[in-house]
């Protein structure tokens, strides 16, 4: 299994890091998608990806809720970043009107920016969107094509917004959400192709049932996939075996599926 969305350089695992990768691996999961926030958590990220080179992926971008007045200087240190080396996708980009709408117009702006960055380099992007699909379908409006590839990250919309992210080319990540009585998704998930489907954690938010509420871990990403089996009447190891290949196709130029 491939966790594509997972927080681990954060401080909520600043006391047992290391053995919430362990635990993780030992559950079956190869490969950790590690999304940016700003530039305040990047020399976390590197130090993460030092100590686990062949497992961890490393993404860069501004995440929307940490666009600010000074988002400028933000995204000059991401184009700085993608410029210097290698990143498995540019995300997670988006935008979040859930705590704030004062800056839209700077997240639509860095959001449009960051799309032109990762279609330049050939490389996926990772969307964040909460209470904002229409503005997100807006700006991919004037994206689209087909350079245009990602991740429609903790999708939790409806049957048709779904269907409309798929539209452009965006697999959707399926993470705790599909657990919850209230999450709605697994309602109508298997009307969409499996085709379309990544499994993520996003750890340490969203932690699925029994751990709803709890610090949520990439160990957990079996009751997901167990989860989705259940919607889709599939087997855990076909779940296993087709998210897997989904993630292959976003990022196309990463070595993942490492066992050792």
């Amino acid at each position: 299994m491939i966790d594509t969305h997972t927080h681990l350089y954060v401080e909520a695992f600043d006391e047992d890091r290391d053995a919430a990768i362990q635990s993780a691996i030992s559950e079956g999961v190869t490969d950790f998608y590690v999304p940016a926030i700003d530039s305040e958590y990047h020399q976390r990220m590197f130090d993460l990806e030092r100590s686990y080179p062949k497992r961890i992926h490393l993404m860069m971008g501004l995440h929307p809720t940490h666009v600010k007045d000074n988002f400028r200087e933000e995204l000059a240190c991401v184009e700085k970043q993608l410029a210097e080396r290698e990143f498995s996708a540019v995300g997670e980009i988006g935008i979040d009107l859930y705590w704030d709408k004062q800056y839209l117009q700077q997240q639509q702006e860095a959001f449009d920016l960051q799309i032109t960055w990762a279609k330049s380099k050939g490389l996926p992007i990772v969307i964040h969107c909460r209470d904002a699909f229409d503005e997100v379908f807006e700006v991919l409006e004037g994206q689209q094509g087909e350079s245009l590839r990602g991740i429609f990250h903790c999708f939790t919309g409806t049957l048709e917004q779904a269907q409309r992210a798929i539209a452009f080319n965006l697999k959707l990540g399926i993470g705790g959400v599909v657990t919850f009585k209230n999450g709605k998704i697994d309602q109508f998930l298997n009307q969409l192709p499996l085709s379309s489907i990544v499994l993520e954690t996003d750890a340490p938010y969203l932690a699925p049932v029994p751990y709803r509420g709890k610090r949520n871990e990439s160990a957990y990403l079996p009751l997901i996939r167990d989860k989705i089996a259940n919607c889709y009447g599939s087997s855990a190891d076909e779940i296993d075996a087709i998210t897997t290949q989904n993630a292959k196709a976003v990022f196309q130029n990463q070595k993942i599926g490492i066992k050792k």
